[in-house]
């Protein structure tokens, strides 16, 4: 299966099957897309993280990628540095390519009581595959 494909897959599962948020919904795919197991407390941590509860400010796709760099370069012994330097780099390739940060302006309508579950789908699709790509990057460069 592509990379779009199992991504487009699960986050359809995960939306509305499971009715889960971006930020959970990111960082379930990337778990299983690099055989990692997250316990129920990052799963829990993550609960909140769609736009800091929905207040609008950081996207939870950020959030959830942000976190995965940190369980993943622990993993591989990474020093808490060159984590923090990967975190800050991801941030601004992801504020580059989608001119914003904010969930409330990345989201194609904003929060809203009449917006429609899972408005982000389309939107989560994309920015997972981003999120992968760079995180293949962040391997390459500390795999060497």
């Amino acid at each position: 299966m592509e990379p779009i494909e199992f991504i487009q897959k699960k986050v359809k599962e995960y939306y509305w099957n499971d009715d889960i948020n971006c930020a959970t919904t990111n960082l379930k795919i990337l778990s299983e897309k690099y055989d990692i197991e997250l316990s129920d407390q990052i799963i829990d941590s993550a609960l909140g993280m769609h736009g800091a509860g929905q207040y609008g400010a950081q996207c939870g796709l950020v959030e959830g990628t942000l976190m995965f760099l940190g369980i993943l370069g622990r993993r591989m012994d990474i020093s808490d540095n060159d984590i923090v330097n990967s975190c800050n780099e991801f941030a601004q390739q992801f504020e580059n390519r989608y001119n914003s940060l904010l969930c409330d302006v990345l989201r194609p309508e904003g929060f809203s009581s009449h917006n429609p579950p899972h408005l982000c789908e389309e939107f989560t699709c994309q920015a997972v595959l981003f999120n992968v790509d760079f995180i293949e990057g962040f391997l390459h460069k500390y795999r060497e």
